[in-house]
């Protein structure tokens, strides 16, 4: 793998930001920031749509320029934490790293590029 890449945050978040609801349920919101602690690394704030008022905290890092790993953060409901291993929150966190992972995908161009 390479180690020696480096991609431009700034380019990444925008390119994000405009794919990413595309990947997503439409009535599902997203944030995309730049990592502080990882150049390499993006962090996604999701608001999931409905009545289940959960937000889905991801990081979002690059390994190469094809590559990403896709952790968890947190999950909170209203505000609070909730337990992330519930079978309703494992779901919903799989079906959104899946999203990840295929807005990924669509913007291989755009890393590929940097």
């Amino acid at each position: 793998m390479n180690r020696e890449f480096q991609l431009d945050q700034d380019q990444l978040v925008q390119a994000w930001q405009s794919q990413l609801p595309q990947n997503l349920e439409p009535s599902d919101t997203a944030q995309v920031f730049a990592d502080e602690a990882n150049p390499n690394a993006l962090r996604i704030h999701i608001d999931s749509a409905g009545r289940t008022m959960y937000s889905f905290d991801f990081q979002c890092s690059y390994l190469d320029t094809r590559e990403v790993k896709v952790d968890l953060v947190d999950v909170e409901r209203d505000g609070q934490t909730v337990d992330e291993r519930t079978e309703v929150i494992q779901d919903m966190t799989q079906g959104y790293t899946r999203q990840i992972h295929e807005c990924a995908q669509a913007l291989h161009d755009v890393t590929h590029h940097v």
